[in-house]
């Protein structure tokens, strides 16, 4: 396993995650390279963690409702020295603590969020209670755009929008795919930004691999003043950084090979 990191760079994420997907002959590769920026710059710019201590009462929240792209935290998780070296020798195997999906029993996963569509509203629950409590954390919640197919979605944007909660961001993976096709093609979802305005969110959409636009976009939402919950909606390529996987469905369930894993490693190794 390759241990030198440089600031959260996507290119050592996404070979961590390539290194976790063969050994532990695992699949989700494809959804977690989609969100590989997003978490770069979460982590490096946003996310406050006191004295470097997930467990800490005064941190961001960071939910990963799309539990499925856990892979891509993991990575992000180990060079905060959370995670060490030995774990992702050992991912998928037996007596492995680490799992496919996000694991609230994993200090710095918040949620066990397998069941799409939950975690949102675990963290609507997490920013009311820090509206309660009068605190400045802040949360952040990371869905699928084939998620936002499920009811809860859309019952958490009610109460989040009606009660202010102007702390609560949620940031959608938009790389157009879902488990068993297209989003288009398994229901429609138009404008996706559309939406969540027409549900009282600030909303903007932003390029999902362009770092600066990433941290820019959320800069702006927290400093626009306005009382209302926060939308990002990121545009993604499923399978990003690695080209026979980009837009290519099949590596949401795909597992890697001799051959493939040699073949993306040299792909990510080469990139700049």
């Amino acid at each position: 396993m390759s241990s030198n990191f440089n600031s959260f760079d996507s290119k050592a994420l996404r070979k961590t995650v390539l290194e976790m997907a063969y050994a532990g002959s695992t699949v989700h590769i494809g959804c977690a390279f989609s969100i590989i920026e997003l978490l770069a710059v979460l982590y490096r710019s946003h996310l406050r963690y006191p004295e470097n201590d997930p467990h800490n009462p005064n941190r961001d929240y960071l939910v990963l409702s799309k539990g499925h792209g856990v892979m891509a935290q993991y990575a992000c998780m180990r060079e905060l020295g959370w995670l060490k070296d030995e774990e992702f020798l050992n991912y998928f195997s037996d007596g492995s603590n680490l799992k496919g999906l996000s694991d609230s029993r994993i200090p710095g996963l918040e949620v066990t969020s397998g069941s799409l569509g939950h975690g949102f509203s675990v963290g609507v629950g997490l920013a009311m209670g820090a509206k309660l409590h009068h605190t400045d954390q802040k949360i952040f919640v990371l869905v699928g755009d084939g998620e936002i197919n499920e009811g809860p979605i859309w019952e958490g944007s009610l109460f989040a929008a009606h009660h202010n909660l102007n702390n609560f961001m949620v940031i959608v993976d938009e790389n157009g795919f879902q488990a068993m096709g297209s989003t288009k093609e398994v229901l429609d979802l138009d404008s996706i930004q559309a939406k969540f305005e027409s549900f009282g969110f600030e909303a903007i959409t932003i390029d999902g691999h362009d770092e600066s636009a990433i941290n820019s976009g959320i800069i702006q939402l927290w400093e626009s003043g306005s009382e209302s919950p926060k939308a990002i909606i990121a545009k993604t390529i499923k399978g990003k950084g690695v080209p026979f996987m980009e837009n290519n469905n099949t590596w949401h369930y795909t597992r890697l090979t001799p051959e493939t894993y040699a073949q993306a490693l040299l792909v990510v190794e080469e990139s700049q």
